[in-house]
Parts: structure tokens; sequence; C-alpha cells
């Protein structure tokens, strides 16, 4: 599990995305999803742009890393554990 965190993280940013970021862009990322988790990677990135996050584009293989975290049974199995995970480990 911790694993698919780090290469997540690493990947953002490899990126771009400031490790300081990384839990705003996660919580806003999950929350959008909790609310439609049927969206596109074409909505999904658009709903983020209009939430600020204009210069990251979301691209599939993110996306199956952020989902991969958020279904399994570990320190981001319940809602606020997911975020809260980031934001305690992201520093």
């Amino acid at each position: 599990m911790e694993r698919i965190i780090t290469t997540l993280i690493e990947r953002l940013v490899g990126k771009g995305m400031e490790i300081t970021t990384i839990p705003a862009y996660i919580r806003d990322l999950a929350n959008i999803l909790a609310m439609n988790s049927h969206l596109t990677l074409e909505e999904l990135n658009g709903r983020l742009r209009s939430l600020g996050w204009d210069d990251f584009e979301l691209d599939d293989h993110t996306l199956q890393l952020v989902l991969a975290n958020f279904e399994t049974d570990g320190p981001m199995s319940s809602d606020k554990g997911k975020v809260r995970w980031f934001e305690n480990h992201s520093e």
C-alpha cells in the first residue's frame, strides 16, 4: 500500500506539482469523485480546473493510482483517512 502512495506522490511531483499542494489536490479530487464517480477523465479535469487546478492535467495512470489508494483497506480506507494520510505524509 505505501508503495502505491509513494509512486503516486513521485508521479505528481514529477509532473510538476509542488509536494505541499498534493493533499489539497487529492482532497479536491476525492470530493469530486464522491459526488460523481462516473465522470470521464476529461470531465474530472474540467472540474479540477474549475477549482483552480489549471497547471496540472490529470492522466489515466495517475487517476488509477489515486483510485487504487481509495479502494484499499489500508490507512486510507475511510473518507477522512484518505486525505488525512496525505496531509500527514506529504512533508
